[in-house]
């Protein structure tokens, strides 16, 4: 039986060369590596600039503090995510107010925001499920509309675009996570990017406590006092971050290039598989591939997540409806049935194994497994 380890990092010995270099120079907090790292963020993505902080949790919850959003305002964002982005609406004293999730891809609906808003409401937190980016072109229409800000969630999604649009181009800031399974890791990590310089620099300053001089602008030339000038936190990137990650970034097309075969592969053996669907991704999108998910019967999701495990495959949920998580429904009286599709897609979800060191043999073994622990569920 071929055992297959739901995530294995790829960093190597060129990560531990850079880190190596960083821990013999002077900066190990925010310094020269940060900001060559914050530097290729922006001009990968094609905006003007990005900050790198402590993990996308923080890039949320900065970048709605620094838009002024707090105590008594509203936040739009999708029950099917992780608890990080709705969790981040409620670290600022603002309430998250949930728009169901679309049926074939589980990113939020668009056609359902509308409704959802209120004169409190203040922004919209769109999530780029698995990395299939939201239609952001008609989302931009509908914040213009309303004079909403838009906070990307795009912790799946570094690498994906559709209609031409990357992560954070439309937005009015783009958040991304650096976690030790994503696309492009550090073990923790984030940033937040966009074209929106002014916001951009706010989110800089609330990341160091609101003081307005970094480490390496107070210590790099004749020492400078520094002021706080706002209350701020702390959450900056350091370079040890940030060492780790710039060795990764020239594979970048060659790591989604694999994970694009390994997720063809999955969908060609799941689509004539029965008892069995998968989130699609839609004609305009390219996926940044982040999570391969799958959706079996409700009633033995939990039998089949045991027998794959059973089987030496490792399994994971990506995600339950966060609305229906104790917290939420103890505080805000949420219940089953208001969000039919988040709930369905909650229950239904189950997560592969899926990243770029899977080898073909594994694949296989794991579409095997399915098979089998399908055909002994039904």
């Amino acid at each position: 039986m071929t055992k297959v380890e739901f995530y294995r990092h790829s960093l190597g010995q060129n990560e531990a060369e850079e880190v190596a270099k960083t821990l013999a120079g002077i900066f190990l907090t925010t310094g020269p590596r940060t900001r060559q790292f914050e530097q290729w963020l922006a001009g990968y993505l094609g905006v003007s600039d990005a900050v790198g902080l402590t993990s996308a949790t923080m890039a949320l919850f900065l970048a709605q503090k620094a838009l002024g959003i707090g105590p008594g305002d509203e936040v739009i964002t999708t029950p099917m995510t992780f608890i990080a982005t709705p969790n981040s609406i409620l670290y600022t004293g603002a309430k998250p107010v949930f728009v169901d999730c679309d049926a074939v891809t589980g990113n939020i609906d668009l056609d359902q925001i509308e409704a959802a808003i209120t004169p409190r409401t203040k922004a919209i937190i769109p999530v780029h499920l698995y990395g299939v980016m939201v239609d952001m072109r008609a989302l931009r229409r509908i914040a213009d509309k309303y004079g909403l800000h838009i906070i990307e969630d795009c912790a799946h999604c570094l690498e994906g675009q559709r209609d031409g649009i990357r992560p954070g181009q439309l937005g009015d800031i783009a958040c991304f996570s650096f976690y030790a399974t994503k696309n492009l890791a550090c073990g923790e990590g984030g940033a937040v990017a966009g074209n929106n310089q002014e916001l951009l620099e706010h989110v800089r300053l609330l990341r160091s406590h609101g003081m307005n001089k970094d480490a390496i602008n107070r210590y790099t030339s004749t020492y400078q006092h520094w002021d706080m000038v706002e209350l701020g936190h702390k959450a900056n990137m350091y370079d040890l971050q940030a060492a780790l990650l710039l060795p990764q970034v020239g594979g970048i097309a060659t790591r989604l290039e694999r994970r694009q075969a390994l997720c063809g592969r999955y969908e060609e053996a799941f689509s004539v598989m029965e008892g069995i669907d998968f989130p699609r991704v839609p004609a305009a999108a390219v996926s940044a591939r982040h999570l391969f998910t799958i959706w079996v019967d409700p009633a033995h999701r939990d039998k089949v997540l045991a027998g794959l495990q059973q089987h030496q495959i490792g399994v994971a949920v990506n995600y339950r409806a966060v609305h229906l998580l104790s917290y939420y429904r103890e505080h805000f009286g949420y219940r089953r049935g208001i969000y039919s599709n988040a709930e369905r897609i909650g229950d239904a979800t189950l997560t592969l194994p899926m990243y770029p060191a899977l080898e073909d043999g594994q694949v296989e073994a794991v579409i095997a497994a399915v098979r089998a622990v399908l055909r002994q569920v039904s």
